[in-house]
């Protein structure tokens, strides 16, 4: 593949995880959701999750990086790179992004929209302006 795709192939995952984001945030704006509305939501988030490490593997991959292939290895080479400022946090949203994905509760999905809201969402955010400006370069 030419270094030209590779490096739109990120733009575009940007694109689709600014997206994302954006419906997360609508999702989160909802003030005492209900179960399906708490349901939509982790789902945004874990979209936005596979979209966020699928931007950063892309991203490498265009700089040359040919070994980041899992999310533990975007996230471990993005804090290495200086993309991710929050590494353990990442590390933690990917432990959680994981239990969410196999397992539905209500107990687990309010601990987790919690964690969204107060952990997770401002790295995310962090993550979005890094690429923004990345993009816009």
């Amino acid at each position: 593949m030419m270094d030209d795709d590779l490096d739109i192939r990120w733009k575009q995952r940007f694109q689709n995880f600014e997206k994302s984001l954006k419906l997360l945030e609508g999702a989160l704006a909802v003030r005492s959701p209900d179960i399906y509305q708490r349901a939509g939501m982790i789902q945004f988030f874990e979209t936005t999750f596979e979209l966020s490490w699928k931007m950063m593997k892309d991203y490498f991959e265009a700089e040359g990086f040919s070994d980041v292939k899992s999310p533990r290895a975007a996230i471990k080479q993005g804090f290495e790179s200086g993309l991710l400022q929050e590494g353990h946090a990442w590390m933690e949203l990917l432990k959680d992004r994981n239990l969410t994905a196999h397992t539905y509760d209500e107990e687990t999905a309010e601990k987790v929209e919690k964690l969204i809201e107060g952990k997770y969402i401002p790295i995310i955010r962090d993550l979005h302006e890094t690429f923004k400006k990345l993009n816009d370069a």
